[in-house]
């Protein structure tokens, strides 16, 4: 299945992550804390652990850091109260955006998404507002391979789809529970991916203009840097013509 530029979700998101490195790590230690303490410290039995563990991976932390903080999660001594917080709302041009955020304090937490939004001209709405535009799935990125030997590895273990954008990238797409295992058989036939994560894909985009993409962005850097959030998924697409203008 072929796909268009992956610019929005990708390129912009690498940049701001890559500035944020200490605080992406922060955010991933945090659920891999909270994913050892709820579901045990295997990752083969746990898919929510592995989905971080791959996140981890992808995001170059160690294996020390990355052990260290199971064992966090499976001792239980900390961290107790924490608890997984889906925020819906609509962004700038009628943009729908989850905000997963990880939390001690939900009125701390709801504060900070609601400024982000209200601050770009978005607003935060109810429980299911925007849910059922999005699926949850594994993806497993490729910066680039060979789309037929990718697909029929995919498919052959068990993925559901796979989509070709137009700067080359591959993406594998599976049942998020399977997506360890997805990874793991690629592997095994000699193709590493670049990225593998859990992630919300929306069945609908709202194309962005000029005017509306620099106010996303900018809704996407604000939710980010709020310690309490984990991951925010959105339906923007920018077209290379409007990201030129950036």
């Amino acid at each position: 299945m072929a796909g268009h530029s992956k610019w929005a979700n990708t390129k912009h998101r690498k940049a701001a992550q890559d500035a944020k490195r200490g605080k992406i790590f922060t955010k991933i230690i945090r659920e891999l804390v909270t994913a050892a303490r709820l579901g045990g410290g295997d990752p083969a039995s746990n898919p929510r652990l592995r989905a971080a563990v791959d996140k981890a991976l992808s995001n170059n932390m160690t294996r020390d850091t990355l052990n260290r903080a199971i064992a966090r999660g499976v001792g239980g001594d900390e961290d107790t109260n924490m608890e997984t917080i889906i925020y819906e709302g609509y962004g700038p041009g009628g943009t729908a955006v989850m905000v997963e955020c990880l939390s001690d304090n939900r009125n701390r937490t709801v504060a900070e998404v609601r400024h982000a939004f209200t601050k770009t001209g978005g607003n935060l709405g109810t429980d299911g507002s925007v849910a059922y535009l999005f699926s949850k799935k594994g993806v497993i990125s490729f910066e680039k391979g060979d789309e037929d030997v990718i697909m029929e590895a995919a498919l052959e273990a068990g993925a559901e789809d796979v989509v070709t954008f137009d700067d080359g990238a591959i993406d594998v797409y599976t049942a998020w529970e399977e997506m360890g295992a997805v990874r793991d058989a690629l592997e095994a036939a000699g193709l590493k991916a670049d990225n593998a994560e859990v992630s919300m894909i929306p069945s609908t985009k709202a194309d962005m203009d000029a005017e509306t993409a620099p106010k996303l962005l900018r809704l996407i850097d604000m939710l980010e840097d709020c310690d309490d959030v984990q991951e925010v998924y959105h339906n923007g697409e920018i077209s290379d013509e409007v990201a030129a203008t950036l």
